[in-house]
């Protein structure tokens, strides 16, 4: 039935006349940041219904990972740059949101790599994040990404990457790792990041939407 509350939604995004739905931030505990780049996803959902013709509501929602609300959503953003911790019952939650349907976006802002991964392992213990190749379609949507994720801000000066958690074949959660895709979302006086620097993060993130609306099965 949660399947199904998605595909309608899929079908809905790209009707021409269709009702505004909606996506949201994770809400997770630990005392990592998880409310970081607030103007983000406001930026990210502007950009898609300007060019990719989604109507997405321009206001989103903050979603508990522990809450049975997230099944409202079709796509979870998670952030942050400290610790992350799931309690048993989160991750019960949140893996049944995952193979419901659900898709979680996870992008690093710095520093929560050594805590974000284990959580993850307590959600899906028989899979491991994989790198994706720069061929996979989320590079190629609605924008071409020949070389990956753009690098939008320097961290520890190693290439962005982007893996991919799977489940039964179908790709559950993106995760994308030293390239700070919300910093380049954000409001330009925010990070003071050029005009180019900020379309290349938009688009990468366009195209994240887009595969997703593109692929629930």
């Amino acid at each position: 039935m949660k399947k199904l509350i998605f595909l309608s939604i899929v079908i809905i995004a790209f009707g021409f006349s269709s009702p505004s739905y909606k996506i949201a931030v994770l809400k997770y505990y630990g005392g990592g940041d998880w409310y970081s780049n607030p103007t983000a996803l406001n930026n990210l959902i502007l950009f898609c219904n300007e060019n990719l013709g989604t109507n997405i509501d321009r206001k989103y929602d903050i979603v508990d990972v522990g809450s049975t609300d997230i099944f409202n959503y079709p796509f979870v953003h998670m952030t942050g740059h400290g610790n992350v911790i799931f309690s048993t019952e989160e991750s019960e939650n949140l893996r049944k949101y995952l193979i419901g349907g659900g898709f979680l976006h996870i992008d690093d802002n710095y520093g929560m790599d050594k805590f974000v991964r284990p959580e993850m392992k307590k959600i899906f213990a028989e899979s491991e994040f994989v790198e994706l190749p720069y061929s996979h379609p989320i590079y190629h949507q609605t924008y071409d990404f020949n070389n990956g994720l753009p690098k939008v801000h320097e961290h520890d000066a190693k290439p962005s990457q982007g893996f991919g958690l799977f489940h039964e074949g179908r790709m559950v959660v993106f995760y994308s790792y030293e390239s700070d895709l919300g910093d380049g979302w954000e409001d330009a006086e925010v990070h003071n990041d050029s005009p180019e620097i900020r379309l290349k993060a938009l688009k990468m993130g366009a195209n994240i939407i887009d595969f997703v609306f593109s692929n629930q099965n």
